[in-house]
């Protein structure tokens, strides 16, 4: 049975612009993955690319210079890593019937666009929850630790000594200090009712917070002395499909990273990681939205595709703790 190449699907520009206000609930929800690996764009979807070394970055140079003679010139040693990007996505069909007979009370197009975005969307956040918290990546006393006194202890619990423990970990392997921390809502919640937490605002002079709700996510930031607190609000559901729904947090409870992550498009800046995009097929972060008829099925189907790959490419850029919440 022969089969229409793929250039029947329509590009449909228009639903992916409806996307915007979808991506900022998105992000509401509390999908942070593109923050802490930011997107770099590929020229090819897979290949070897040169990685600087850390040495070879923080390494002292020799500045001086004599009259009559030349200046001292870059020179930079790498190793080479390589990178390979996979194409995800989701299609939901557009049934004619139910379009018809439910028109009055959805936007079926709308929903379905919005559908195959959020499943594209939620399996990407999860996929680098994953490769964040991962104690094959960071196994071993340099690379994580395990704290003592978890973070739901009003009385007991020491973030800041933790957190500081862990940025000097980091410091040791790399000479850079890191600029963020990753944590969930329910962490972010916990944090704010810690006595070690309210005592070190209190100090800063912006008086004793009386709820924990007071507490904003620029103080915690100040008090670890971490440019971002990246928090993950985003749920999955573990059940399979028919069963009743098990919900629990994309970004677990047990862990928190502290790391460096990317602040510019340069490949030499030294982070955790990065999501590598090739977009020569059409892919787009977030989603290219197209259409194509179905007749077999009555249908039109909305499918939803970018082609990526999730990369570690320092780990030493970051500090896994774990025993975090009781």
């Amino acid at each position: 049975m022969g089969y229409p190449d793929s250039s029947v699907a329509t590009l449909r520009p228009e639903l992916a612009q409806g996307l915007e206000q979808f991506n900022l609930a998105m992000d509401r929800q509390g999908f942070i993955g593109h923050r802490i690996l930011p997107v770099f764009e590929l020229a090819e979807a897979s290949g070897i690319f040169p990685k600087i070394t850390l040495e070879s970055l923080l390494q002292n140079k020799e500045t001086v210079r004599a009259p009559r003679t030349g200046y001292s010139r870059g020179d930079w040693d790498f190793t080479t890593d390589t990178f390979a990007t996979q194409e995800h996505g989701w299609e939901e069909p557009i049934d004619d019937n139910e379009a018809k007979m439910y028109r009055n009370f959805f936007d079926f197009e709308q929903i379905a666009t919005q559908r195959a975005f959020d499943m594209v969307l939620r399996e990407q956040e999860r996929a680098i929850a994953t490769a964040i918290y991962n104690t094959t990546t960071w196994t071993g006393a340099t690379l994580t630790t395990a704290i003592t006194h978890e973070w739901d202890d009003a009385t007991n619990a020491v973030p800041i000594s933790d957190i500081n423990a862990a940025k000097q970990k980091v410091w040791d392997l790399t000479g850079l200090w890191p600029n963020a921390l990753v944590i969930n809502r329910k962490q972010f919640n916990n944090l704010r009712t810690l006595d070690d937490i309210k005592d070190t605002i209190a100090s800063s002079g912006a008086g004793y917070p009386t709820r924990a709700t007071d507490i904003t996510r620029e103080q915690l930031a100040a008090c670890f002395d971490l440019d971002y607190i990246l928090i993950g609000g985003a749920a999955k559901n573990t059940a399979n499909e028919g069963q009743t729904r098990s919900l629990s947090q994309i970004w677990s409870d047990e862990y928190a990273m502290v790391c460096r992550i990317a602040t510019t498009n340069d490949m030499s800046e030294p982070c955790i990681g990065r999501t590598f995009h090739w977009g020569a097929d059409g892919s787009n972060i977030g989603g290219h939205v197209e259409t194509y008829r179905d007749e077999t099925v009555r249908s039109d189907i909305v499918r939803c595709r970018m082609q990526i790959q999730n990369k570690i490419l320092y780990a030493q850029c970051g500090h896994l703790l774990s025993n975090v919440t009781t």
